[in-house]
């Protein structure tokens, strides 16, 4: 019996050891944790635990982060967010960057009051640009091609003057876009099919396009459904909202024109450019206009361009123009094809193809050779005058001679970085970034259970890197603007584009070229350590705020220190925020934040605190 007792008592203070390593390896690994983040609180870590508690047995990972709610500046007072007001009425459709009342003290010779001209710092506004009245969540795509509902754009000035062209006709509380254009009245698919018997647009081989004078951009729509994505611009003039009905109806587009300086788009960026009576001078300016298409034409892109001049012997009655006028600006647009040398594939009625030679070989034939660019970086365009001059073809085309078919080039090996063109990006970093990628995009959906859902069909990517979240994304139900910040340390927006993407450059110490209210999930991935020396963090989130719609949601990256500062201004802008772990614990220094944007309209008295709707998604173990 003494035996078995000591036998016991062995036992027993055995089993109370484990318990106590057990718990002193539980409270040092929370202590280690706490200290770490160099933030934290007691009732923060009992807080964790509790919700943890609450979780089921299956989904027990706890996203809540030792950083949470008491947000504390960072001389260590805890003062109140700043409360920012809403703007006054006349701003809910403002577009800083292309104000028209400001655009009035610019030259219009080439068009130069159209393009960008943003305010200074004292006139930027500190407050929140709200929705119209009766403002409604888009319909869900395709839906929303067809329909866009007349509170989110009241403007019914395109149905009367393009009534007989089938844009848009207003019906009720709804605007109805019936597909057609200046160009295609019978519909954007006729015109396709029409387009489809000169361009592989069926088999892959064209995924990105490129549409000047986009109209109300149902050329970019109806091509959704070959699997194209284009991207769309047009002015802000006189056509009153056509950007923003684009937008509203989910297809890709910002406010841009062909004036004085460079598109903000990849050198190559496109397989199809396309112009439908956009009334750009193609022949003015020496062929400024169509050497700028030529540079974001990859090697073998098309250029389609239909309306005046093409096919002048049959329509220069209705056009009301002289014969003799249309008769040169079309040998003008010959003649300057020939130069860049690209081969006329067709001209079908009122409809003529170009397409860019694959290589420069056959080129060095020809008895006029145009005048070649001086060697640059390939990405300094932003805000650079536009140059009569081509564009060298890239040193190795074999790549582009051996051009993949989309989906096949989402991931396979882009040509930029094949060729060692993209300094300090290997093969092996570029398979490591998609996997890197798929992995956040998985730790997002269990956060968010609505990212892939249709939910959000505008999506941003404000610091794109090689546009491995927007190809981890990738679906037809959604679309992603991928931007490369214009100081980013390595440009891989050529990168983005061969892998079959979309994306543009900007500067975020600036306005992005959009409406307010036209993206349904903004992605910022380091944006604010980007910026932290160039301006301010408050000016960045209030563009944030502006373009982005009621409920919708913003996915903030960064490190844990930026973090704090960015939830206590996000705190005074009418969202709700929540920051969380990294995927791979506590212990990492990058959190990220979950924000949704509260739904509120002019006159709507509503402060940070004051939840007057909310739609969060269904989240595990956080209270977002």
């Amino acid at each position: 019996m003494a035996i078995k007792g000591n036998s016991g008592e062995l036992k027993s203070r055995s089993s109370a050891s484990i318990f106590i390593v057990i718990g002193l390896c539980c409270f040092f690994y929370i202590l280690g944790a706490w200290q770490r983040s160099s933030f934290g609180k007691g009732d923060k870590i009992a807080s964790a635990i509790t919700k943890q508690t609450d979780c089921s047995v299956i989904s027990n990972l706890n996203y809540e982060t030792h950083h949470g709610d008491d947000v504390v500046t960072a001389d260590g007072s805890d003062k109140a967010a700043k409360e920012f007001p809403s703007c006054h009425a006349k701003y809910v459709d403002y577009t800083p960057c292309q104000d028209q009342m400001r655009a009035m003290r610019f030259p219009r010779d080439n068009m130069i009051y159209r393009e960008r001209h943003c305010p200074p710092e004292d006139e930027k506004l500190q407050c929140l640009i709200p929705a119209p009245k009766g403002y409604a969540t888009p319909f869900p795509w395709p839906q929303s091609r067809d329909y866009v509902p007349f509170a989110n754009a009241p403007y019914k000035s395109l149905t009367v003057e393009k009534a007989v062209q089938n844009w848009i006709q207003y019906e009720g509380n709804v605007f109805r876009f019936p597909g057609g254009g200046t160009q295609f009245p019978q519909g954007a698919d006729t015109y396709i099919n029409q387009l489809a018997s000169a361009i592989p647009i069926d088999n892959g081989m064209v995924r990105t396009a490129l549409d000047t004078g986009c109209g109300v951009a149902s050329l970019g729509a109806y091509l959704f459904k070959k699997n194209v994505i284009t991207m769309s611009f047009a002015p802000r003039d006189s056509h009153e909202a056509q950007v923003q009905f684009a937008l509203e109806r989910g297809v890709p587009a910002v406010i841009g024109v062909l004036g004085s300086i460079k598109m903000p788009f990849a050198t190559r960026a496109f397989d199809m450019a396309h112009c439908s009576r956009c009334l750009i001078p193609w022949g003015e300016n020496d062929g400024l206009y169509m050497m700028e298409v030529d540079r974001v034409l990859r090697p073998g892109g098309y250029w389609v361009l239909s309306g005046p001049p093409i096919n002048w012997r049959t329509y220069f009655g209705a056009w009301k123009r002289p014969k003799e006028d249309l008769e040169e600006e079309q040998r003008k647009i010959e003649e300057i094809a020939r130069l860049l040398c690209w081969e006329k594939l067709d001209e079908l009625g009122d409809i003529a193809v170009w397409k860019k030679r694959t290589n420069y070989d056959l080129c060095r034939q020809q008895d006029i050779k145009p005048n070649l660019c001086e060697p640059s970086y390939p990405g300094d365009v932003w805000y650079k005058k536009m140059e009569a001059c081509v564009t060298p073809y890239p040193k190795s085309t074999n790549s582009y001679e051996e051009w993949k078919p989309f989906p096949d080039r989402l991931n396979a090996i882009p040509p930029r970085i094949s060729s060692g063109s993209v300094p300090g990006v290997s093969v092996d970093m570029y398979q490591e970034d998609i996997q890197i990628w798929e992995k956040h995009l998985k730790s997002y959906k269990s956060i968010n259970n609505l990212i892939d859902s249709g939910r959000f069909r505008n999506i941003m990517d404000m610091n794109a890197g090689l546009g491995s979240f927007a190809a981890a994304l990738d679906s037809p139900k959604l679309w992603v603007m991928n931007v490369m910040p214009t100081i980013a340390e390595k440009d891989t927006l050529g990168v983005i584009s061969d892998r079959g993407l979309i994306g543009i450059y900007h500067d975020w110490c600036e306005a992005f070229s959009t409406y307010p209210r036209t993206y349904d999930l903004i992605h910022a991935d380091g944006i604010f350590s980007l910026y932290k020396d160039k301006c301010r963090a408050e000016d960045i989130l209030l563009e944030m705020d502006r373009i982005l719609r009621p409920e919708g949601s913003v996915i903030i990256r960064d490190n844990v220190n930026v973090l704090i500062k960015v939830k206590k201004i996000v705190g005074g802008m009418r969202w709700d925020a929540r920051m969380v772990d990294h995927e791979d614990g506590p212990l990492v220094s990058e959190k990220v934040l979950f924000a949704v944007k509260k739904y509120w309209v002019v006159g709507d008295i509503i402060t940070a605190n004051n939840k007057k709707k909310k739609n969060w998604v269904n989240v595990t173990c956080i209270d977002i």
